[in-house]
């Protein structure tokens, strides 16, 4: 299997995705990721792989201040189940581990959901790679993955 930043790259070229992969110290929350990037905890987004029912799965990009709303993700979807599956069947549906998921490169090109909010933005996500943050334009990768937008998340529980 090919390095994995070299299959973010490889995949980012070829939908015409104009990225850029930084290297960046690991953080330990999502306040700390932001500040050593230079943003916004909204500007930081989770790739989040969700497992549906026919073992088949999708990615939902969600900002990284907010969480999953797993009712209107249903809904959007049409069906009664999902769910988040275990860090080895995550690797095995995209290639990427836990962490560093992302929809540039994965080894199965599964549909993509994207939150209405982070239209129109500047984003940071996983990058394929531990200690690596991608930026692309939000509205870039929505059109290169002809992802479905939608409001699919809500206020993170607090901690």
């Amino acid at each position: 299997m090919p390095d994995p930043l070299d299959r973010v790259r490889t995949a980012a070229a070829a939908r015409g995705l104009d990225i850029e992969l930084r290297e960046r110290p690991q953080a330990s929350s999502l306040a700390e990721a932001a500040s050593l990037l230079g943003l916004q905890p909204e500007d930081i987004v989770k790739t989040l792989v969700v497992k549906r029912a026919d073992d088949t799965y999708l990615f939902a990009l969600i900002p990284g201040d907010l969480a999953i709303s797993w009712p209107k993700l249903r809904a959007l979807v049409g069906v009664n189940k999902l769910r988040l599956p275990e860090p080895e069947l995550a690797l095995a549906a995209t290639g990427y581990e836990r962490g560093t998921i992302t929809p540039i490169g994965s080894s199965t090109d599964w549909p993509v959901y994207a939150d209405a909010s982070i239209v129109g933005r500047r984003i940071a996500m996983g990058a394929g790679a531990h200690g690596y943050s991608l930026f692309v334009d939000a509205d870039e990768l929505i059109a290169a993955y002809d992802a479905t937008v939608a409001d699919i998340s809500q206020l993170a529980a607090a901690r």
